[in-house]
């Protein structure tokens, strides 16, 4: 880390604990994406997007590139946990860091409620005599205690999930391509990539709203810039690579899945929360379809969860030292140098409204609109703050890095928006809503949004 980059700075100690290395980081962006995580929402991809489930997340990959070439640049203007809430506000104003901190709560916070929730299904359907609720509670317990033990941690157990994860797909794909080979399910054609009959734009666009929910987690690198040993361009280089890995996965995989459908013309028709598992059983039998949803509910509630919570815990941190959230969330642990009431939090608010979201009939649907639209909102801000913060304030002369390539993804991701379902973009409005509601309040109550040494950039050669 250089020098420059001490987070003392912008007028905050160093609490947390460095000790995460390129390799570290990268390992943790891929488990919060998880390699396997299109299994789950295949379905629902397959039908957005006309059957054309590829074309869906090669699309989402090279949107959020775009995505991740803006988090490097901000991150290494501004060094500091608390991602796109830092970056908005230290690169706009922090009013608007604070609404774009509260839309990517939405994101941060209802991500590890998702994702125990759909563990907790699939392993009730796996295990029905343990209830919904206790498979809930058990995901929560063993996450929240592996979390409050520190980062290295967390970081060695995702390597090892990550792993398991790994040789699950490999074994998927290598007994799917052989069944493909000897004649099951359809021939090897380019229609999962492209399809004349159903392809149009506002339909790519609308599955690529319901796939990029695969690829949220990449920017959670972005939040563990102060316990990297390799300051900004670590972390902004580590975003890249762990996005570039997973996109190719998840084409790999819903490529072969694709071909293996039984019922193409059903799934497009009705989707499915079971057609990844309908195709892997035409390839490996019951045995694969099993293996894979177990893997599934694992991943989701033990791997990705984990991330997620160490994720929007130092949201929380961040906002709350900034006096934005209430103060306790800023307290550390001495020991283990993790912000621990934050990470409490998170399980409450996880077990609270997982158990209540599992009684609703479109629990599941909810949670996801609502976490792929907070994610998208604070995406496009942060495109926008690149361009303030480099182009307007320091005069860059960078157009590429600091004005053609963020108006390029924030036109994607605003394309994506706007084809989003209604229910998403609703909800979202009215989160956005109630944010601008509570930021009222603080200049209400004489608590303004204001962050530490707002600088101006030098001008840029």
């Amino acid at each position: 880390m250089q020098p420059q980059e001490s987070i003392e700075q912008f007028g905050y100690r160093q609490e947390l604990r460095r000790g995460i290395g390129l390799a570290d980081l990268v390992f943790y962006g891929l488990i919060f994406m998880v390699p396997i995580a299109p299994f789950a929402i295949f379905g629902s991809v397959y039908f957005a997007s006309g059957g054309m489930p590829v074309l869906a997340y090669l699309v989402g990959m090279v949107a959020l590139l775009f995505t991740a070439a803006s988090y490097a640049q901000m991150v290494k203007a501004f060094p500091l946990s608390g991602s796109v809430y830092n970056y908005a506000g230290r690169g706009i104003a922090p009013p608007v860091g604070f609404m774009t901190g509260w839309a990517i709560l939405l994101d941060y916070v209802l991500a590890p409620c998702l994702l125990y929730l759909v563990a907790s299904i699939a392993m009730n359907s796996t295990v029905p005599q343990v209830p919904v609720w206790a498979w809930l509670i058990i995901f929560v317990a063993v996450n929240t205690v592996i979390n409050l033990r520190g980062i290295r941690m967390t970081v060695t157990l995702t390597k090892v999930m990550i792993a398991a994860e790994l040789a699950v797909l490999a074994l998927f794909l290598v007994i799917g391509v052989w069944a493909l080979l000897q004649g099951r399910g359809r021939e090897f054609s380019f229609s999962p990539l492209f399809n004349p009959d159903t392809f149009s734009w506002s339909v790519v666009f609308g599955a690529v709203s319901v796939a990029v929910l695969s690829f949220l987690g990449f920017d959670g690198v972005s939040m563990l810039v102060e316990e990297s040993t390799g300051g900004s361009a670590q972390v902004g280089r580590a975003m890249r690579l762990a996005l570039i890995l997973a996109g190719a996965l998840f084409i790999a995989q819903v490529w072969v899945a694709a071909l293996l459908v039984p019922d193409p013309g059903g799934l497009l028709a009705h989707p499915s929360d079971t057609a990844f598992y309908d195709a892997a059983a035409v390839a490996g039998g019951d045995t694969l379809s099993r293996i894979a949803s177990t893997a599934t509910a694992i991943s989701w509630g033990l791997a990705n969860t984990l991330v997620a919570q160490v994720a929007v815990s130092r949201l929380l941190y961040a906002m709350a030292r900034d006096r934005q959230l209430p103060s306790f969330l800023a307290k550390v642990s001495v020991k283990h140098s993790v912000p621990t009431n934050a990470i409490l939090l998170v399980a409450a608010l996880s077990i609270g409204l997982g158990g209540w979201m599992s009684t609703q009939k479109d629990g599941v649907s909810l949670l996801g609109s609502l976490i792929n639209m907070g994610a998208l909102v604070a995406f496009v801000v942060l495109h926008v703050s690149v361009i303030v913060h480099y182009t307007i304030r320091g005069r860059s002369a960078d157009r590429l890095s600091h004005l053609i390539m963020p108006l390029i993804g924030m036109a994607i991701l605003i394309f994506v928006v706007i084809n989003a379902n209604v229910m998403a973009q609703t909800v979202g409005l009215i989160w956005l809503g109630l944010g601008a509601l509570v930021l009222a309040g603080l200049y209400a109550a004489g608590r303004w949004p204001a962050l530490p040494d707002l600088t101006v950039p030098e001008r840029s050669a």
